[in-house]
């Protein structure tokens, strides 16, 4: 008897759960949506609701050449860029010989239109000189010889960093030199421990790739300097300052916008460069390790000396094996050296975003960049990382809005497409399982509700939006949805046939067709999960939809249908095999004219049950 009494108890916590879930969608909905920064409809794609089209066209400086190839790698990471960032139906094509076309639903933000176009190429390069900038013409550096070092010919104005940063051996910070407001050629040191660098304060930013230049808005190419007295033996080496790489260092201006305009970054060659603040420019080394080189890059909190999140936000680094024995090995060299030459500088757009020096050797093949970025900065920085870096930078040519190629005429025909779908599935429930076809009705408006809330959420979460493709994976689910319905009412009845009480019956058949749901959903959602990896973007919707709809479906079935049939076994209307209940063992052809009702005990038919049958 309290097995009996549990299993109600059972469907009814299960019901219960069910809506609660339910209830958390919605409030969640509601109350992002009263925020003001949600909508309560879904959000439609590029043929359903028009959007931006954007024309790239890349940016050459002087003899530069573009290739086909270049164009098309281009393509095919900016079209990473699109997804990474949620958006859904978006189109990424080329035009022409070397223009690539982004066409993206919505109006989207400046920001990832940089993010889009920013070519985000990561180089590690050596500190060979470096001050702080705004000292134009006060400030010498003598060219290299293999063992000297860079100097200042004014007070004012040092080739290597002033100030000094505590480092501390193994205890996972480091500190950092304030900026003297009375010395314009201070300029800050940082340091670093294994498997991280501590940063200075500029944000990533998007500098512009090209040839070193001077204050004066002249350029010239830090590969047709001068050649060095003696030949450079590694990137650290002093001898890559020649005398023209000495003059563009004195006279690079880092306060004027135009200072990198034409800046030709050779990975082979020195680079005369600026930090991405502007606070302090930099004569670097060769690429001693390269972006194409990190195997993965996540943005999130640093992690403190007690092992707790602190509010600095960090992007972690992983290198392949490669290049984490070159990262080492360059590590180990450069503790050796005085400052600044022990700093190595990371630059993104051929702007350094921090430079910091060694104090140990890092071998572990991880590094982490901190330059006081915003959490989303550094999220979006780190996806363009993960990606690979553009092998052009492009400018936006033409900016324009589109309308939609289907349009709301086209989404109303597929939503009556869906509507006359449904009716069906409802009439045929009604007519084949007559009062039991009603919990089909019910579980799919439950999957209706759940479906909408999710997209919904996902929209505002991920700026995933719904296009053509994916109403139509919506429509085919109804067909799923109700296959399961049907796999495990006839389950049921099919128990009923063998002479089972409805009770037995619903828990027996339950433990059979629930194997069989499963597999025929996992088969269908692992075809939804292969179509859309493989397929184009034009799929992807109606491959999401489908596959999240197949998960709903299982959740529907687990957490509603079969509690709800388990709570209606109890009930006389349907227990006694009403003519109208759907489950009359007599109109269903029961074997025996008995019925089985366990402990060895069988009961034959009412009058009224039998009655009920001949109907």
């Amino acid at each position: 008897m309290a097995r009996t009494q549990s299993r109600p108890n059972h469907a009814v916590r299960t019901l219960v759960a069910g809506v609660v879930a339910m209830l958390a969608l919605a409030g969640l909905l509601a109350g992002v949506h009263l925020g003001g920064t949600a909508a309560l409809t879904p959000k439609l794609g590029l043929d359903l609701e028009g959007g931006t089209q954007m024309v790239l066209t890349p940016r050459v400086v002087g003899d530069q050449t573009v290739t086909a190839q270049q164009v098309n790698q281009a393509r095919d990471i900016i079209a990473q860029r699109v997804d990474s960032q949620g958006v859904s139906g978006a189109e990424v094509t080329t035009q022409g010989a070397d223009n690539i076309v982004v066409s993206m639903p919505g109006d989207p933000t400046r920001q990832q239109e940089d993010n889009l176009r920013r070519s985000s190429a990561l180089q590690f390069r050596p500190v060979l000189a470096a001050e702080a900038a705004g000292i134009t013409g006060q400030a010498t550096v003598s060219p290299g010889s293999g063992s000297g070092s860079a100097t200042s010919g004014a007070s004012s104005g040092s080739a290597t960093s002033s100030g000094s940063a505590s480092t501390t051996s193994g205890s996972g910070t480091s500190s950092r030199a304030s900026d003297s407001s009375t010395s314009a050629s201070r300029s800050r040191q940082r340091s670093v421990l294994p498997g991280a660098t501590s940063t200075s304060s500029s944000s990533s930013s998007s500098g512009a790739s090209s040839s070193s230049t001077s204050g004066t808005g002249s350029s010239s190419s830090s590969g047709s300097a001068t050649t060095p007295t003696t030949k450079p033996t590694s990137p650290t080496d002093q001898a890559w300052i020649s005398k023209e790489i000495a003059a563009q260092f004195t006279a690079l201006d880092c306060s004027k916008p135009e200072a990198l305009k034409n800046l030709v970054d050779d990975p082979a060659k020195p680079l005369v460069t600026c930090s991405t603040d502007g606070r302090e420019k930099f004569i670097l080394g060769p690429v001693a390790v390269f972006g194409k080189d990190i195997s993965d890059a996540v943005a999130g909190y640093k992690v403190g000396p007690t092992g707790q999140p602190t509010s600095e936000v960090e992007i972690q680094l992983t290198f392949d094996s490669a290049a984490s024995k070159t990262y080492a090995d360059l590590s180990i060299e450069m503790l050796a050296l005085p400052s600044p030459r022990n700093r190595l500088a990371s630059t993104l757009d051929s702007r350094v975003i921090v430079a910091p020096q060694f104090n140990e050797a890092i071998t572990g093949g991880r590094a982490s960049i901190t330059g006081g970025f915003t959490f989303d900065e550094a999220q979006d920085l780190a996806k363009q990382l993960k990606f690979g870096a553009l092998p052009l930078s492009f400018d936006l040519q033409t900016r324009s809005q589109v309308s939609p190629t289907l349009g709301e005429e086209q989404l109303h025909l597929g939503l009556l497409a869906g509507l006359v779908g449904l009716l069906l599935v409802v009439l045929y429930s009604l007519v084949q399982y007559r009062a039991l076809g009603l919990v089909t009705v019910a579980s799919i408006v439950i999957a209706a509700i759940l479906t909408y809330l999710v997209i919904t959420i996902l929209g505002w979460a991920q700026n995933y939006r719904l296009d053509m493709a994916g109403v139509t994976g919506l429509i085919v689910a109804i067909g799923v949805t109700a296959d399961s319905f049907i796999v495990y009412f006839e389950r049921i009845r099919d128990e009923v046939r063998e002479g089972r009480t409805l009770r037995t019956a619903v828990d027996t058949g339950w433990n059979r067709a629930r194997r069989t749901i499963l597999a025929a959903d996992g088969v269908n959602f692992l075809g939804a999960l292969i179509l859309y990896l493989l397929a184009s973007s034009s799929v992807r919707g109606f491959a999401f939809t489908l596959g999240l709809t197949t998960l709903i479906d299982i959740l529907v079935v687990f957490v509603f249908t079969h509690p709800i049939v388990s709570l209606l076994a109890q009930r006389p209307f349907f227990a006694d095999g009403h003519r109208w209940s759907g489950l009359d063992p007599e109109r269903l052809g029961a074997k025996v004219a008995t019925r089985y009702v366990g402990r060895g005990r069988f009961a034959a038919p009412t009058p009224a049950r039998s009655e009920g049958g001949r109907a």
